[in-house]
C-alpha cells in the first residue's frame, strides 16, 4: 500500500488542528464532515465509500497499521484512497479518544431527504424524539440496522449523531442505512401517514401490549381462523414508523397524540421501566419478526 510522501509529525500543524475541530459540533457544521475513529468504524466507512466515492475525505494511519491490519489494503485499493502516514502523537491530537487504535478517517456527513426515504416505500422506520444520550442513540441505530429497518430519523432536539461518542456507539451501523437528523416532528409524522405508514408510540403506560400484538401477528401469518383483526388495534406486520422518546421524559403529549396507537413493552419483573435503547430494540424486532 502506498502512502502520501511525508510523515506528518507535528501535532500543532494547521491540518491536525483542522481535523481535531471535527470533534466539536461547530467544526462539523462548518465543514460538513465528521470523525470516524478506529478499525471498526473506518472499515465500515470504507465499505460504504465503495458505493459513494465522496464519502471519505481523508484517512490517517500510524506506521505499521496496515501491515498488522492487512484487510484494509484491498479496501483502500478498491476505494482508490491513499492514506496519510502520521505519528502516534499526531493521531492522538486529531482524535477525540485517548486510543484511536492507529487509524482515523474524515468523513462527509450524509443527509438523505425525507421525501426520498418515503418514496422508497419503507416498511420500518425508527424515530428518536429528543433522545439526548449518544450511547442510547447509537444503540437504537444499531438495533434498527440489525432489525432491517429502512432508515433512522432524529427529530429536532435530539443528540448530534455525528458527535464522536455517538459515532463510536453505532459501531459502524451509521454507514449501513439512511440517517436523517434535525427533522421537524410534525412534518415527519404527516408525511409518513400520507405514504401509508402506521405510527406507533413506544409508551410504557399504553393499553396495547407488544407481546399480545406479536401473538396476533403470528396467528395471522398462520391463516388461523382465530386471527381476525380488531380494527382498533395496531398490526405489527404493517409498514410502521416507531416513535421512541427522551430518556427522562419519554414521549411528550404531542408526540403520543400524533401516533395512531401507543404500545407498551410488558414488564414481568420488578423493574419500573426499560432504557429507551432496550425498549426500542424489542419494539423494532417485534415489527421485524411480524413483517417476515
Amino acid at each position: 500500500m502506498n502512502y502520501t510522501p511525508e510523515l506528518m509529525s507535528n501535532p500543532r500543524a494547521d491540518r491536525v488542528k483542522a481535523v481535531a475541530r471535527l470533534a466539536n459540533r461547530k467544526g462539523r457544521e462548518a465543514t460538513g464532515q465528521f470523525l470516524a475513529e478506529g478499525p471498526q468504524a473506518v472499515r465500515e466507512a470504507l465499505l460504504a465509500h465503495l458505493g459513494n466515492d465522496n464519502l471519505i475525505q481523508e484517512i490517517y494511519v500510524v506506521p505499521g497499521f496496515l501491515e498488522s491490519h492487512t484487510e484494509f489494503n484491498n479496501l483502500l485499493a478498491d476505494s482508490k484512497l491513499t492514506p496519510r502516514l502520521v505519528t502516534g502523537e499526531v493521531l492522538l491530537a486529531m482524535a477525540d479518544t485517548q486510543s484511536p487504535q492507529g487509524i482515523l478517517a474524515v468523513v462527509a456527513m450524509s443527509q438523505p431527504q425525507l421525501s426520498e426515504v418515503l418514496a422508497a416505500k419503507p416498511k420500518l422506520l425508527a424515530v428518536l424524539c429528543r433522545v439526548q444520550d449518544p450511547g442510547n442513540a447509537g444503540t437504537i441505530l444499531r438495533a434498527a440496522d440489525a432489525a432491517g429497518a429502512d432508515a433512522v430519523v432524529l427529530t429536532k432536539g435530539s443528540v448530534d449523531i455525528y458527535n464522536p461518542k455517538a459515532v463510536r456507539s453505532t459501531v459502524g451501523s451509521l454507514f449501513h442505512l439512511p440517517v436523517l437528523s434535525n427533522i421537524e416532528f410534525d412534518h415527519l409524522v404527516a408525511a409518513a401517514k400520507t405514504t401509508g405508514l402506521q405510527v406507533l408510540a413506544a409508551d410504557g403506560y399504553a393499553a396495547h401490549d407488544l407481546d399480545t400484538l406479536q401473538d396476533q401477528a403470528a396467528l395471522r401469518a398462520q391463516n388461523s381462523q382465530a386471527a381476525t383483526r380488531n380494527e382498533t388495534e395496531p398490526v405489527l406486520e404493517a409498514p410502521t414508523l416507531w416513535l421512541f422518546g427522551n430518556e427522562g421524559q419519554g414521549l411528550d403529549e404531542q408526540e403520543k397524540a400524533a401516533a395512531d396507537y401507543r404500545v407498551a413493552v410488558p414488564l414481568y419483573g420488578v423493574a419500573e421501566s426499560l432504557n429507551v435503547g432496550t425498549a426500542a430494540t424489542v419494539c423494532l424486532y417485534g415489527s421485524a419478526r411480524a413483517q417476515r
